[in-house]
């Protein structure tokens, strides 16, 4: 079994076939089928733990779209693909930051904000849609973490409360879904009549006991030590009170690539451009999962697995000359 390893001194030097950056879905399942490869794998994340944005923002969240799982909670979809990939006996190198590239002939380095370096013959990255940062509510902030919040891993937190849930993607969506049961009231406000969310989310939505508020914008948000009321109004100047004790704001997300930016990648809005293998404009550097595009790209996790799948495959050809570019049947092994 892989765990953590602790950071080593500055100029730590590590020798692996593969460093995958991200150890999100994507990168959890392109581990494993690196170790399937016969590859020897490093994977780094920023966080301190696997799972990426599923794990950290939605564990209890049901997904409908994985193969094989009608349906599957965030969480232990995280757990299944952790124990896959630990088959591959990588080189687990979490809560650190990818800073420098170089790349040469031979392979690339790749330099942590530790200090440490570690030598790959290609790297892939699935660091999702990088570090995120959540869009403020407008108003209230000054009520954060005392009613106020942007996300909410554990939906038990909010057990027996009146909530509001700001917002018409589909995190905003989700998590009004997602309380339905638990919460005493669910409350759903959007500043426009149409949602941006996926179409049967939109059908539950409206078959569901979540009172549903549009064209409606937060005006105010007012209590003493926590939320208490909000108050809400539409575009003609009608206003309306709720007593609420939290507000759960889903207004997006504001990413950034981090040192990644500076890499040299050819980018199409902050997404990274690939070719049918995977590859990006740099020889030994290659994408896969929500940060990799191309045309008619579609963003499932689904997807993500088999982008991991390819470009490992490449990869492999790539770093060990001569290799079969696939590998056959799982089943005839």
């Amino acid at each position: 079994m892989s765990t953590a390893v602790p950071v080593a001194p500055d100029g730590t030097t590590y020798d692996v076939d593969l460093m995958i950056i991200g150890a999100g879905p994507t990168g959890l399942y392109a581990t494993y089928y690196s170790g399937f490869r016969e590859l020897r794998v490093a994977l780094l994340d920023a966080l301190p733990e696997v799972g990426g944005q599923v794990a950290a923002l939605y564990p209890e969240k049901a997904l409908y779209d994985v193969a094989g799982f009608p349906s599957v909670r965030g969480q232990e979809l995280v757990e299944a693909l952790h124990a896959q990939a630990r088959s591959a006996d990588p080189l687990m190198l979490l809560g650190r930051t990818a800073v420098g590239l170089v790349e040469n002939e031979d392979g690339v380095e790749v330099t942590t904000d530790t200090g440490e370096i570690v030598r790959a013959g290609a790297v892939l990255v699935t660091a999702g849609i990088g570090s995120f940062t959540p869009r403020e509510l407008p108003v209230g902030s000054e009520y954060l973490d005392r009613g106020l919040r942007y996300f909410v891993p554990r939906l038990a937190e909010l057990a027996d409360q009146d909530v509001l849930v700001v917002g018409g993607g589909d995190s905003a969506l989700d998590w009004a879904l997602g309380l339905e049961e638990i919460a005493r009231s669910v409350t759903l406000v959007h500043r426009r009549p149409q949602f941006r969310a996926h179409e049967r989310s939109v059908a539950q939505l409206h078959d569901s006991s979540v009172e549903v508020l549009t064209p409606y914008e937060v005006a105010k948000v007012s209590g003493e030590d926590r939320i208490e009321e909000v108050v809400i109004e539409a575009r003609d100047g009608e206003s309306r009170t709720l007593a609420v004790q939290a507000v759960v704001a889903a207004l997006g997300f504001i990413a950034d690539l981090g040192p990644i930016d500076g890499w040299g990648l050819e980018q199409d809005r902050r997404h990274i451009l690939v070719d049918r293998t995977m590859r990006t404009n740099r020889r030994r550097v290659f994408a896969a999962g929500d940060l990799a595009h191309y045309e008619g790209k579609v963003k499932l996790i689904s997807i993500g697995f088999g982008e991991a799948a390819l470009a490992v495959n490449h990869i492999t050809a790539l770093v060990r000359p001569g290799s079969a570019l696939t590998p056959g049947h799982s089943s005839d092994l």
